[in-house]
């Protein structure tokens, strides 16, 4: 860029140099060439008298002419030599001129005979058949042969060669400079591009994952001061990538331990707890209550163990795919089928939308059934008991299964974070489906196995849908989206104030109390105070520990 404007300032400059010589020049031709009209009119007038008027026209001013002649020879400037011609209008519009047969334009000789000066640029015929560009003078002159005029042809062709070798050495010149801005030019660039560039490429290794890459110092100028700055960088940067990496393999490590460890004690309270459940009509209510609640929570720490064992393989890298080609819609029907005893119990309904005909994918059935069932149960627990919608399409590349309720919904920013390990919108909120909050984690994970994608979107107080897009053949692109991410009928984010927690009597006085879902038993103790009928919630009582001892 800086290059062209260069080059357009220097085509200027030399347009507008030209244009001042060539008016320099012609400005000079024209005053000598006017000086030199005055001389030759002095000098025709005086040759003309002092030839006879016995003479003829043309003789005398053929005589004249010659005089003339032998002026412009003997002048030493160049610039003042011209050819004269005399031109006498006869009385029957003809014209006598000397050289015979010289043409002068019609309209110069009207405006000379009207006693003007007059000067005018005109391509003049030689004898020999060649051209030439010439400026032509004219004036009046008084004698005793009336309508005498006096012309002087000024040939430019001096001037014009002077312009083609200004031209040419300004071209030459130009070039030159040319050739100097591109050569400076690209010193600029191997000073300054070159090492930006380097740069880029060292930073775009760096942060492919090669942590040695430094660049080269080798001056103290403000590239030098660069690399070093950059080196530093690195160096800080390697670092902590470094600790963070290893704070990583020590927490997954941790959990991998810890996961494999619990295993062994966990089975043994599993078969004690089996024990106890095989006599638990023998126990009175309250010991049998706990006996179900052993087993329930077993149940659930036991899942809990079984999801951080998975994630724990994926951290490592070691998941693996078992494929198989099936038709999607089967798994489906088998992850609805895990959940029925949910929706049957929280009274939703699951309409599945699927095509006709198989659609049929490569993918590891059974991680495809967990994801699947993951997004049925994330689906029901917070549809509010409205319907569930499960959707099916297909294109020539890749599957797409989308599952949508009509529930709480998502807050903006919340679409990535619900697929965060134990992360929850609503702490305070209770669960139904018995989650471990590492199922969508683990579903994405499996997605992303696959080479497909698994992602969400959601209003507040309207609803959400998560969609999985699977391959036909795991690992290959996807070119166009089989679903689209999209809550019907939710065109316009709809804005919901959250509901408050804690319900606020009127009374003065009134103490603010919390809702609680009552559910199982209620101690001896609580018995009296709650009421006969109120239902046992161990979360409620101050110590469990200490009422169950009672």
């Amino acid at each position: 860029m800086m290059l062209v404007a260069s080059t357009v300032v220097m085509i200027i400059l030399a347009y507008a140099l030209v244009s001042v010589l060539t008016q320099q020049l012609v400005s000079q031709k024209e005053d000598t060439a006017l000086q030199e009209l005055d001389r030759a009119r002095v000098a025709v007038e005086q040759q003309i008298d002092a030839t006879g008027t016995a003479n003829s026209t043309q003789v005398r001013i053929n005589s004249a002419r010659a005089a003339l002649g032998q002026m412009s020879a003997q002048q030493p400037d160049a610039q003042a030599v011209y050819e004269p011609v005399i031109v006498v209008e006869n009385s029957d519009g003809t014209a006598t001129t000397s050289p015979e047969g010289y043409r002068i334009p019609d309209g110069m000789r009207e405006l000379v005979g009207r006693g003007q000066v007059v000067q005018q640029y005109a391509t003049v015929d030689q004898q020999s058949g060649a051209t030439y560009n010439a400026l032509m003078v004219g004036t009046p002159i008084e004698s005793d042969i009336p309508n005498t005029q006096v012309y002087l042809v000024l040939s430019m062709e001096s001037e014009e060669s002077t312009m083609a070798l200004m031209r040419g050495l300004l071209s030459a010149a130009g070039v030159v400079v040319v050739v100097l801005l591109v050569g400076i030019a690209w010193l600029a660039t191997q000073q300054v591009i070159v090492p930006i560039r380097s740069a880029s490429r060292i930073a775009q290794r760096f942060a492919a994952g090669h942590l040695r890459e430094r660049m080269v110092v080798n001056s103290d100028d403000e590239m030098g001061r660069l690399a070093s700055s950059f080196n530093d960088m690195a160096d800080k940067l390697s670092k902590q990538i470094t600790q963070l990496e290893e704070y990583g393999n020590l927490q997954r490590q941790f959990t991998s331990d810890v996961s494999h460890e619990l295993r062994t004690p966990l089975t043994t309270v599993r078969m004690a707890a089996d024990v106890i459940a095989e006599d638990a009509e023998e126990f009175n209510p309250y010991t049998k209550r706990s006996a179900e609640l052993l087993i329930k929570e077993l149940d659930r720490f036991e899942d809990l163990l079984a999801d951080l064992l998975e994630i724990s393989r994926h951290d490592a890298g070691v998941a693996d795919l078992s494929t198989a080609s099936i038709d999607i819609r089967s798994c489906v029907d088998s992850a609805l089928s895990q959940v029925e005893h949910l929706a049957a119990e929280l009274g939703v309904e699951v309409i599945v939308h699927a095509p006709e005909e198989p659609v049929a994918v490569e993918c590891d059935s059974r991680r495809v059934e967990r994801i699947l069932r993951n997004l049925l149960a994330n689906a029901i627990d917070h549809s509010e008991g409205n319907p569930v919608t499960v959707d099916i399409g297909a294109t020539e590349d890749a599957v797409g299964i989308a599952v949508t309720d009509s529930g709480v919904g998502l807050k903006e920013g919340q679409e990535e974070l619900v697929f965060n390990r134990f992360w929850r919108a609503d702490s305070s909120r209770k669960r139904h489906s018995g989650g471990t909050g590492l199922g969508l984690a683990i579903a994405r994970e499996d997605a992303v196995l696959h080479g497909g994608t698994l992602d969400a979107i959601g209003y507040f107080g309207v609803g959400s849908r998560f969609r999985l897009i699977l391959p036909r053949t795991p690992g290959e692109a996807v070119e166009s989206e089989p679903i689209a991410l999209e809550v019907p009928g939710a065109s316009k984010p709809v804005e919901a104030e959250e509901q408050s927690a804690f319900e606020v009597s009127t009374e003065p006085g009134a103490l603010a109390v919390k809702a609680e879902p009552d559910n199982g038993i209620v101690w001896p103790s609580e018995r009296e105070a709650r009421g006969a009928e109120a239902p046992f919630n161990q979360d409620i009582v101050p110590d469990f520990d200490e009422e169950a001892q009672r």
